[in-house]
């Protein structure tokens, strides 16, 4: 049985953007053993990925070279006699570890100087492979071979027992239908939607019979409190209440998801959840949700996307001016029966 090392990303969304590289390995090849090398945070994913073996945790923090530490975690994966490696990120020094593991097989893009690090080298065509889950699936083929489309889709487990164990814990409330908000972004407040939406939305939704649940990470909490405060208590703030295992638990509760263009927002698509995402300085074109239940939310304006970590013009018009009528809008058509019946 061959087995083949993954070298992770480090971004929660680029990790779920990975799997449909992971099922076309399996669909290939039939019977394969893959083991991932990945950031502790990303664990919690590769773990409910029902084609991933083993979950390697990478020690290096975002940056990190620590040459040495490379060559030993290298020598080390040497003993576990690995077939092949892809390797996601494009940097210089995540190809290192497969090398220093004297790995056969080292696949990857082309980039930061990793001619000799890999050897079975792919050279992207961005307009061919315009979606980055494109562009890691295209590296479970030769280099220079078509890419079958359509992509294998996205999917989490998730144990039913965890589930009802952490939402005890929290003391929440499911017997009404669940609204799950996710109002945070790592990469920076040009992606938020404002607090003032999410907290009109979720008045909206609590008086409609639903139950809001914030969902974030510790660095969301005080987000979480303003949009509970300015809701008149119509939402539960559960931000930094959670690691991302129960957080991926409780989403898994959900009857609607709204989401900031987020690792979270992937999560939602990887359970197969209706989505509404909302893009403001980002856009869908490389990265949307991998999912036939997500419609994704934005406005056109000039500036939109500007891929910036603050709005750059002081205005942050593309999310101001997405007002919380047209998102309810969206989630009505998402959540009405097939066919417009009652």
């Amino acid at each position: 049985m061959p087995r083949i090392l993954i070298v992770a990303p480090s971004w929660i969304g680029d990790t779920l953007l990975a799997q449909p590289l992971l099922r076309r390995l399996h669909d290939r090849l039939s019977r394969v053993s893959i083991a991932a090398l990945a950031p502790p945070w990303c664990g919690p994913l590769l773990e409910r990925m029902p084609e991933i073996d083993e979950v390697i945790e990478s020690p290096f923090a975002h940056g990190e070279l620590k040459l040495r530490a490379r060559w030993e975690l290298g020598r080390e994966l040497a003993k576990r006699k690995f077939d092949q490696a892809i390797i996601l990120p494009n940097s210089f020094k995540s190809a290192l570890i497969p090398f220093f593991a004297d790995i056969p097989l080292r696949a990857g893009y082309a980039g930061e100087f990793r001619y000799g690090l890999l050897n079975l080298v792919h050279k992207l065509d961005q307009a061919k492979l315009p979606l980055m889950a494109e562009r890691y699936a295209q590296l479970a083929e030769k280099p220079g071979a078509e890419l079958p489309r359509p992509l294998p889709a996205v999917f989490l487990q998730v144990d039913p027992v965890n589930t009802a164990r952490n939402t005890a814990r929290l003391g929440l409330d499911r017997s009404r239908p669940v609204a799950v908000f996710c109002p945070g972004a790592e990469y920076g407040p040009a992606k938020r939607w404002p607090a003032r939406h999410f907290a009109a939305l979720a008045r909206e939704l609590a008086a409609r019979g639903y139950a809001v649940w914030l969902i974030g990470s510790g660095k969301d909490a005080e987000l979480g409190e303003d949009i509970r405060a300015q809701s008149g208590g119509a939402c539960e703030n559960l931000c930094g209440q959670t690691d991302l295992a129960a957080a991926i638990d409780l989403m898994s509760c959900a009857r609607l998801v709204l989401s900031n263009d987020s690792g979270m927002m992937h999560v939602a698509a990887a359970l197969g959840k209706p989505l509404v995402a909302l893009y403001g300085s980002s856009s869908p074109a490389h990265t949307p949700p991998l999912s036939a239940s997500a419609r994704i939310v934005k406005i056109d304006i000039a500036c939109s996307p500007c891929y910036a970590r603050a709005c750059p013009l002081g205005h942050f018009r593309c999310m101001n001016d997405l007002l919380p009528a047209q998102v309810l809008g969206e989630i009505d058509a998402l959540l009405a029966p097939p066919g417009g019946g009652d």
